[in-house]
């Protein structure tokens, strides 16, 4: 509990300077959205003078953040530039989205890597263990932006299996088949996730797994006669978890970052594409809520991470 704590305090820490930083790399960045508009001979210096004082950015630099930071402790990250909408109700109507992509994506990846890694390593210098190894370097190598176009190219044009953008048909389902719908559309932007987040885990998971196979501990528990789903079971896997767990949370990071531009060429409305079109537009406030946001969450992934990880070895909480 005492970890937990400590690890609470190092978040709100965290998300304190991430704050700062990002306030001031926004307010930083040359020209501003209210830029074209002091170019437009029909803006006369009254309005713009309106307009910042409507968005408050007619106060001090440290007033504006003080008031954002107030503000965004009872979730309001202020209005939109381009659509007058309140940011909170903006990235929430894209957040599930995005969210059900990455989770979905980082389950399915975790669960095949425990898979193949191991058993690469149980045929290690085989057949089976090459051809593992070379999915995994191609896996690692491979640009996300590159996977999803050839994927729309094969299976949405050539086969034509897969739609090829979108969430949902042009005619409008209801109840399972709304559901189902959007799930079909996912199928290939989630395969893409899944994909470029396997060849890492499963490299690792397999290097792991040869040092338990060379270990002291190992070897007496096979002198012992045990069966291989035994040792796999009872030595393997346990002891797989703890740093499997690890990279799960600091991979958050790098998933949440890649929704951005699998979002943006299967146009789909979720969070990385709000941030896309965002930042083309210098939609500061939505911006700036999308960075706190995603903070936020990958911070939660790291204390989700040392719970499981108290949980699965107690000699953590000593």
């Amino acid at each position: 509990m005492k970890v937990l704590l400590v690890k609470f305090s190092y978040v709100l820490l965290m998300l304190l300077l991430i704050s700062i930083i990002s306030f001031v790399a926004i307010h930083a960045a040359p020209n501003s959205f209210l830029a074209a508009g002091e170019l437009n001979p029909n803006m006369t210096p009254q309005t713009i003078a309106q307009l910042k004082a409507i968005y408050g950015l007619d106060k001090p630099l440290l007033q504006q953040y003080g008031d954002w930071i107030v503000n965004m402790l009872t979730l309001n990250f202020g209005i939109s530039f381009v659509s007058g909408a309140e940011v909170s109700s903006e990235i929430l109507k894209r957040l599930p989205i995005t969210l059900a992509m990455n989770i979905v994506s980082m389950a399915v990846a975790f669960a095949l890597s425990i898979y193949l890694g191991i058993k690469a390593a149980l045929h290690f210098q085989q057949r089976y263990d090459y051809a593992v190894r070379q999915l995994s370097l191609l896996s690692f190598a491979m640009p996300s932006f590159y996977l999803a176009l050839l994927m729309i190219l094969f299976f949405s044009l050539h086969l034509d299996w897969f739609p090829i953008a979108g969430l949902h048909s042009i005619e409008p389902k209801e109840g399972v088949a709304y559901y189902a719908d959007m799930a079909w559309h996912l199928v290939l932007p989630i395969g893409v996730m899944i994909f470029l987040s396997l060849g890492s885990m499963t490299i690792y998971v397999r290097s792991l797994t040869l040092e338990i196979l060379k270990s002291d501990y190992y070897f007496f528990a096979r002198t012992r006669g045990l069966s291989s789903r035994q040792l796999l079971r009872h030595y393997i896997v346990p002891n797989l978890l703890p740093p499997i767990v690890t990279l799960l949370g600091l991979s958050l990071p790098g998933l949440i970052g890649g929704s951005v531009i699998l979002e943006s060429i299967f146009g789909i409305e979720g969070m990385g594409q709000l941030f896309y079109l965002s930042a083309l537009s210098r939609d500061y406030p939505v911006i700036m809520g999308i960075l706190m946001i995603t903070a936020f969450l990958t911070l939660l992934g790291n204390i989700i991470a040392d719970a499981v990880l108290l949980k699965i070895n107690p000699f953590m909480k000593k």
